[in-house]
Parts: C-alpha cells; structure tokens; sequence
C-alpha cells in the first residue's frame, strides 16, 4: 500500500474501565473499513490507528466507537491540554465518589458487626447502602446499561451484577422474610457487602487512576505539561508562549504559534529555544539534557543547530528557524515515544484474547458456582450460592491482565525518554534485551566525529590545486570531509561536474576539465594512479600514528596527501567495557585503514575489528553473525550505515535525532554519548522482566482466586470467601500491578547496576586484538612477454615469492591475479620479476 494512502494518529479514548473494553473498542476500530491496524492501551486510554483517510474519516472512527458504548476524541481542538482536562476532571468526580462511599461503608460495616441485632440496623444499613449503590455507585449501572445495549459486558458489568444481586437479595430478605422462615432458613442481608464492595472498588479505581496519572509523568515533561494533573491549567516548562524575531522594524514580540520557518529568532540569557533552527550570529551554551539527557550544556556557535525545548545559557544568539510546531525536534520525540508507549509486545496479543472473553466466563463461572451450591447442598445451598456468585463476580479482574503489559511499557520507555533514549516501540524492547553481539561504526560513534586536518604533503608546484580539492569535499556527505573543508576554509568554490561518490573510497569530480579523486589508496590503484615514493613513506608514518590518510590526485598522479585523526571520546572506553560486563560481546567494523582501526580498537578495548569494512561487508558480518544464533545490534548514524542496520535485529542510531535516523531505527540515543547504548540494553531487561512479572502475579491471582471464591475451600475447612475481601483483593490486584510498573522509575540503568556477569576475564580493557576475517587485497596485472608454459610458471613462481601474497598467471590471457594482505607497488612487483623470472614486463590493465 502506498504511504500516501496511510495516516497514523493517536486518539484519546473517553469511557473505559478495563482491560475488556479496551478489548472492545479495539475490536471495533479493527473492524472498520479502511483501518489497517489499531491498538489500545487502557493503561494510556488511548487508540493508535493506523488507517487510509480516502476511505474513513477520523469522524467515522469516533462514530464507531461511540456506537460501542465509549468516546474517541479526534477533533482537532482535543489537544494534551484539553484530553488532561477531561480525565482531570473525572479524577475529581471519582475522589468525592470514593470519599463519599467509604464515609458511609464505615458506619454500615460498624453496625452490621456490632449492632445486627438491633432493631433499627437492617432499615439504616439498608437506606445508607442505597445511596453508596446507586448513588456513589452509579457509574457501575449506568456503564452496564450501555455495555447491555451494545451487547457486551466489561469490569463494570461484574461489579454491578454482583453488588445488585447483594443488595436485592438483601431487601427480598428485608421485607419478604417469611419467605425463608417458613422453610427453616434464617434469612440474612448483605447490605454491608454491596456497600464495601463498591468502596474498595472505587478505591481501587481512584488508587490505579493516580498510578497511571504517575507512569506518564515523563511524556508531560518533553511537552512542557507539570507532572501533576492538578495543575493543568498552568502550562510552563518546555514549550515558551511567546518568541522574539527580528523584523525589519527591528524585534518583535510574537505568539509561538506565528512563528515560521526562515525568521530570525533572538534568544537571550536563560530563555527557552522555541522552535528548530541555526546559528546565524553570536554564541552560547545551551542546556539540551531534557532532549538528549547530557547534563553538560552544549557549546553553539554559527552553523550549529538549535532545538526546542533546550534553555540558553548566559550567552545570546540569533537563529534561523527551519522547523517550527509540529516538525521540529521536540514534537517528533513526544509523537515517537507516544507511539512506542502504545504500542505492544508480543505476549500482549494473547492477554488481550484472554480480556476479550474474560467477562462472559467469569459470568458463566459466577452462575455455574450458584448452581453447584444450589444443588449439592439443599439446606444452605442458596444462601451459599448467591455469595460464592457475588463474591467470583467481584474477585475476578481482567484488569491486572490488562496493566500488566502497558503500564511497564509507559514507565519503562518513558525512562528512556528522559534520558535521551528513544525506543520505536515494545518490539525493540523485546529484541534489545535479546542482544549479545554489537557492531560499532568508529567515526561519530566510538570518536568524537569532528577529525582534524593534522599534516598534509603537496607534490612541489601543486598548491594552486587546493580549490579544487575543497571544491570536491564540500560536495562531499563523508564525515571526514568537513574536516578537510575546515583546513581549507579559505578555499574558492569552483563548479564540479560529474561528481560521484564511491562508496568505501572516496569521490570523483571533473574540474576545468580534468578528472579529480579524493580518497583512499585503493582508489587511486583502482584508477591505476601512480604515487611516488616520498608521499608514499608520508602515509606509511602518519598511519603507523593511527591517522586516517586522504589521498588527492588527478587522473594520472597523486597530487597531495593527508592525515587526519579523530579523538575517542571520554565515555567510549567505559561505555565498551560496560557492554561487555552485561555479557554483550563488542565488534568494531571500520572503512579506515588498519593502523587506525588497530590503534583505536587496543585503547577502547574492542577485541575483535576490522578495516577497510565497506557498507555492504557490515551487512555481510551481520548476516555472518546471525547465522551463528547471535542476535545483533548495529550502531551507525541511519544514513551510510543504512544496509548493515536494516540487517540487524535491532538498530540504533547515535547522534542529534536526524529525521532519517528517528524514522529509520529502532531506538535513537539522542546524544553522542555511547554510554547510553549499555542503558538502553539494561532498560529492556528491566522493562520485559517487569512485564513478566505483572502478567505472572496478574494470572495466578485469578487462577487462585476464583476456585476460592467460588467455594472451592469449604469442604475441605468449612471457608467460604467474604464477598467484601473479594471486593478489596480486587481492588489491591490492579494497583499491585501499577505499582510494581512504577519501580521502574527508581531503577538504575548504569554500570554499577548491569544484571549479567562478565563472561570472562576479558571485561576489563586490553590490549588484546584480533582483526576480524581480514580481506585480502586482490590485484590483477597483465604481463608481456610470456611466450610458453615455462614461462607462464616462472612469473607465477616469481610472484609467490614475496610474503604475503598468492598469486595465480594465466597464458590465455596474459594476466596476473594477485591476493595479498598488504598493498602492493608496480615497481616492487616489477623487480621481483626481474630478478627471480627474467625479462617479462607487469602493466596495470
């Protein structure tokens, strides 16, 4: 399907009260034409929906659900604000209901247990139950008739069932008890267990309600709302009312909603940066760590981007906006982390098959209970009966199974979020705890990514060519590039025509009419461009320091080279040892040459790299490794790393959040910091583990409880469940769940609490290296001058002389095919021949 036709958007979902009726209302978008996919997370009361908007509308999705007995609110004017307004104000009618009910429950519960012989006790207990069932608990009934008339059931449906049939049997007990006396039974009534029943309940419900009011409190963060609902009216934080832009009747005052791409917006000291854009004149340090989670504000002088929601420091600057609302930084991370939040592992699709029939089997249990005592126990069996149906009906909770798996997943990627950690969706979750091999890219992810210009070396007569070669790297996307532009800023741009980039090499272009390369050595060879001696030994010096060598050249000669390093960043050292203490074996796969990948492997302790990996061999080792039965993590930028990503089992991409990076991985570290890989690793074990344990806990209540609600104790010791500690086990299951959710927020994703061992001794960093499946370089030649057989086994004998190299001749056609694991010169190869074969002549083809 084209993705033009596909609109994906998060509505808030009004009305739901369990597991069951997410259950429904997903059941029901589902069921729309035009709907390719929708989840529904009760824990978030909202519907992600994926859907074609030429063949539904959002009003027909609304329609829909309304239809089913709930609310979906899609307008546009259904903001965060107005949505936290809504459940604000539910959240208020259900604290004065709770209050209310258990102000009321407590004289009830005192004068049935101290005074039930009293007179007056069954007449006030049966007016005060009155208004905590029908009054207090009226949502129960009210939510049931709807369910009823859509020809469903949800939690509410249990509870009003239940505690009606407690109430009504009680007042048939109250007024009719001739009824029972007359066939020898003492007649009781429970208005006692109505009336707690819908307090612990509401209790519950207000309890869980702050719960998740509390698992959200990281996505209010990154959009600016305060962490408590009750102040929802007072928006501060991320997102400022009002920006400065310059005009040119000087600066204006303007709402943050006016403001649009290309105006020039003045940031002073302390003020919140409104909307994406780049420096353009003066400098600062900008706190970014909401965004990115460093701590240490971040230095921004010309030509460097700014984000919203990021606070200036004591400096002042002047940006260029060029992403405003919805597009800028800030809004893609809220929306991503929106998503991923609901979003659902794969266990969850066989909890949300349970919920869906949760209900009509807990009633048919509940009936079923009821029969049993009926017939079984003649005496007793009615009285007995009514109580194991009201308290099965009331034990029962689809709603543990339900919070189970996204009340974590809100915690748990939240987390992430507030710590510069952005997780695609619960997917990557489950994958990412899986993890035990990852691959590192070198430039940008283990060093800083900004090289330098450290020595250069111009063939004599060629500096007049330096325009050229910047004119060449300003076109260039490699990261080394800006290093070259920088040391040569004072470069005049000339046009380039044909201007190609060679993946792993380098780039071509032709310049006032001659054909130009930048790049590595291979590339010239390729081109069978020669180098003379000195330049040669130049390179060999500056990579025996680790130094990445650029090569420049016209079509015929080299013309100049480079060196270029780049520093390893503070954490990386740390960062690899970390992953390895969590059992995560580390690979660095690198298109620098030896030396520097050698080099930067022993001081980061990398044990296993390789050099002069072009995109597609990190592709192929991934391939390798996955299958070996690992499971595979890359890291790269999203971009020249894009094959070796789309290959992993999980995707990872380092930097400031490029919308290609955001869209294209499956978790985004929104800083630079590798540190933050290891957390992201130990935030899914964490989350999955705590998943785990909800839906354990959530399960075995249930199993447990309903058999011991229905009776299943009372032949063995005579214990019949009160049907008011099923109404409180009820209400403690779904807020043990939340809860348990909530102690992610407290949990540490650094080092020191890592939850695998070290797999072996090798933890700690060393010098120990080993190249990883070196290639050999392969060269061929032609050879003039073989006339026979004889002479064709003499060059390939001469040839196999030098170490390093396996070389096979051919007769028919001339030609030498040569491997060798280090780079080869015509003129050595030329002598060797001379020497050990004769007079036969090696030519570049």
């Amino acid at each position: 399907m084209d993705k033009e036709t596909k609109r994906k958007e998060t509505f808030p979902v009004m009305g739901m009260s369990c597991a069951s009726c997410a259950a429904r209302v997903s059941k029901t978008l589902n069921g729309q034409h035009g709907v390719y996919e929708a989840n529904v997370s009760y824990a978030a009361a909202t519907a992600q929906v994926v859907y074609n908007p030429e063949e539904c509308s959002a009003a027909d999705l609304r329609l829909a659900v309304r239809e089913a007995g709930y609310d979906l609110l899609t307008d546009d004017g259904a903001d965060e604000k107005t949505v936290e307004s809504e459940h604000e104000k539910e959240y208020r009618l259900l604290r004065r209901q709770t209050i209310a009910a258990i102000a009321l429950a407590v004289p009830i519960l005192v004068m049935s247990v101290f005074f039930m012989d009293a007179d007056f006790t069954k007449y006030a207990t049966w007016l005060l139950s009155t208004v905590v069932v029908f009054g207090f608990g009226r949502r129960f009934y009210v939510n049931t008739w709807r369910q009823l008339k859509h020809r469903s059931a949800n939690m509410d449906t249990l509870v009003a069932t239940s505690t009606g049939i407690a109430y009504l049997f009680s007042v048939f007990n109250l007024f009719f008890p001739d009824f029972w006396l007359s066939r020898g039974i003492e007649p009781h009534v429970y208005f006692e267990s109505a009336s707690v029943i819908i307090a612990f309940i509401l209790l519950g419900r207000l309890l869980e309600a702050r719960a998740k009011q509390k698992t959200s409190t990281a996505i209010k963060k990154l959009m600016g709302l305060p962490p408590t609902s009750t102040a929802i009216k007072k928006l501060m934080g991320l997102q400022p009312k009002t920006v400065t832009i310059l005009t040119d009747k000087g600066e204006m005052s303007i709402p943050i909603e006016q403001a649009r791409a290309g105006d020039t917006i003045i940031v002073k000291p302390g003020e919140r940066i409104a909307v994406d854009g780049i420096v353009v004149s003066g400098e600062s340090y900008v706190d970014e760590s909401t965004l990115t989670g460093e701590p240490i504000p971040a230095r921004k002088k010309k030509g460097e981007a700014v984000f919203a929601g990021s606070i200036n420091q004591k400096g002042s600057f002047r940006f260029k906006a060029y992403k405003t609302g919805q597009d800028t930084m800030l809004a893609q991370i809220i929306r991503m982390v929106q998503e991923a939040q609901g979003s659902k592992v794969p266990v969850q699709q066989m909890v949300d098959k349970v919920a869906a029939v949760f209900v009509p089997t807990i009633m048919t249990l509940s009936v079923l209970s009821f029969l049993l005592w009926w017939i079984f126990a003649p005496s007793m069996g009615f009285v007995h009966g009514i109580l194991a149906m009201v308290t099965v009906l009331i034990i029962a909770c689809p709603c543990a199974l339900g919070l189970a798996t996204p009340t974590a997943l809100i915690v748990g990627i939240g987390k992430g979020a507030e710590n510069g950690i952005l997780i695609k969706d619960a997917t990557s979750l489950e994958v990412a705890r899986k993890i035990d091999a990852i691959i590192l890219d070198k430039t940008g992810t283990i060093t800083e990514g900004h090289p330098a210009v450290t020595d250069a070396y111009w063939r004599e007569g060629t500096t007049g060519k330096r325009d050229i070669l910047y004119s060449l790297e300003r076109l260039s996307e490699h990261p080394l590039a800006e290093a070259l532009t920088t040391a040569l800023k004072d470069g005049k741009a000339l046009p380039i025509d044909h201007f190609e980039n060679i993946p792993g090499q380098g780039v071509k272009g032709v310049a006032e009419g001659m054909t130009y390369y930048a790049g590595s050595l291979e590339l010239l060879n390729a081109n069978h461009i020669q180098a003379d001696d000195h330049m040669r030994e130049k390179a060999e010096n500056w990579q025996k320091e680790a130094k990445t060598v650029i090569w420049f050249a016209d079509s015929k000669q080299a013309i100049a080279v480079i060196a270029i390093t780049d520093k390893i960043k503070k954490t990386s050292t740390e960062a690899i040892k970390t992953l390895r203490k969590i059992g995560v074996e580390v690979y660095m796969l690198t298109g620098d040459n030896e030396a520097a990948a050698k080099s930067i492997a022993e001081k980061t302790g990398i044990e296993h790299y390789q050099a002069k990996a072009l995109p597609q061999d990190k592709a192929r080792f991934i391939m390798r490794m996955q299958a070996e039965g690992h499971k595979v993590a890359m890291v790269g930028d999203g971009i020249n790393d894009s094959a070796a990503l789309a290959q992993a089992d999980l995707s990872i991409a380092m930097g400031k959040g490029s919308d290609i990076a955001m869209d294209t991985a499956m978790v985004t570290i929104l800083s630079s910091d590798l540190t933050k890989v290891g957390e992201a690793i130990r935030l899914s074990q964490l989350t999955i583990r705590t998943i785990h344990q909800n839906l354990f806990w959530a399960f075995i209540y249930n199993v447990i409880a309903i058999p011991i609600a229905a009776g299943a104790l009372y032949p063995v010791n005579g214990f019949l469940l009160n049907p008011m500690i099923g109404g409180a086990a009820m209400a403690f299951s779904s807020v043990s769940v939340v809860t348990n959710s909530l102690r992610l927020k407290r949990k540490k994703l650094s080092r020191e609490d890592a939850s695998r061992p070290c797999p072996d001794s090798t933890c700690t960093t060393n010098n120990h290296t080993n190249p990883i499946n070196e290639k050999p370089m392969k060269y061929e030649f032609k050879i003039e001058g073989m006339m026979c057989g004889h002479c064709r086994a003499h060059v390939e004998k001469a040839l196999n002389t030098i170490e390093g190299v396996k070389a096979t001749v051919t007769l028919e056609p001339p030609v030498a095919s040569i491997e060798s694991d280090h780079e080869l010169r015509l003129e050595d190869l030329q002598q060797t021949i001379t020497e050990e074969a004769g007079d036969y002549k090696i030519l570049n083809i």
